[in-house]
């Protein structure tokens, strides 16, 4: 006995093997129209990396002044306190065991930031912004004394470290 197995389906008559696949130009355009609906809700989130950056900047600037004072009071410490530390070979000038006003650019290694240095109701500050016009800012006062750290203070006299304040503040 002999089976035979008879598979039924419909076949195109004419041209063999030629069949046509893929996407039709409808299908193309759906995908073209929603891909473009997606980049419209996404671009935003992407697009504000300059923000982002500018507030990244101003922060690790803030972290090289707050490192910089902690290794020159931690120097003058070690040294016996004498109001001056040796940093690769160059004196610096302290105030109450942490960097002057004068020195603190040198001692953060704020190249590349903007650098104001001024005395406002008898505080020695330093102002800090990046050179870039309109970018975030803070302010290094220096230490009063009796042991006490120097401040950082937002420039914008806020008192909050808000980082998306408006940067024309920052004068």
């Amino acid at each position: 006995m002999t089976l035979r197995y008879v598979i039924s389906g419909c076949k195109k008559s004419g041209n063999h093997g030629s069949g046509q696949s893929g996407f039709t130009l409808i299908e193309l355009i759906m995908v073209i129209v929603i891909l473009g609906i997606l980049s419209a809700f996404a671009l935003p989130k992407f697009a504000d990396f300059t923000s982002d950056a500018e507030a990244a900047t101003i922060e690790g600037a803030l972290g090289g002044v707050k490192s910089a004072a902690a290794i020159a009071h931690a120097a003058d410490l070690a040294g016996g306190s004498t109001g001056s530390i040796t940093l690769e070979g160059t004196n610096y000038t302290l105030v109450n065991g942490y960097p002057d006003k004068d020195n603190l650019e040198a001692i953060a290694g704020l190249d590349g930031f903007e650098v104001d240095i001024t005395t406002v109701a008898t505080k020695a500050s330093v102002l800090v912004k990046a050179a870039a016009e309109g970018v975030l800012c803070f302010t290094y006062v220096e230490s009063a004394g009796g042991g006490a750290p120097p401040t950082f203070e937002p420039a914008s006299g806020t008192g909050t470290w808000d980082l998306t304040a408006d940067p024309d503040e920052c004068n």
